[in-house]
């Protein structure tokens, strides 16, 4: 199985102004970065972590899939998403920050169960409460 996270790079560096996004953003790049170190507990082939810039075409840089939306008649692009793709080559795209989130910690939770070691991401204040939601 292969992974892409693909967040905004500005709402990632706090550059929007919006700090309930920021902190999620961050939660989902930490928590992809663990699963990342640790893919092998899981089973999981690659995780690719993407930042995507203003004008970018999505961002699609290791999984060839990107969410878009219509809105005021416009075409609109995500920005942020979790790409999976499994071994028959289907795939599964999550465009919500709730359920990106929620795939993380699952997969951090998968982990945790195969090893002795703390894997665990502490997740912002904001991050806990959306799961909790």
């Amino acid at each position: 199985m292969r992974m892409e996270l693909r967040v905004c790079k500005l709402c990632h560096e706090g550059e929007h102004g919006n700090e309930h996004k920021t902190a999620i953003t961050r939660d989902m790049v930490r928590c992809a970065k663990q699963i990342r170190e640790y893919k092998d507990l899981i089973g999981l082939d690659e995780l690719h972590i993407t930042m995507v810039q203003e004008g970018e075409p999505g961002g699609a840089e290791a999984l060839p899939v990107i969410v878009a939306s219509i809105e005021s008649d416009q075409i609109s692009l995500s920005d942020t998403q979790l790409v999976m793709e499994d071994d028959d080559g289907n795939f599964l795209v999550y465009p919500e920050p709730k359920d990106i989130l929620e795939v993380l910690t699952r997969n951090i939770d998968q982990m945790s169960e195969q090893t002795r070691q703390d894997v665990t991401v502490e997740l912002s204040t904001e991050g806990a409460e959306l799961l909790s939601a």
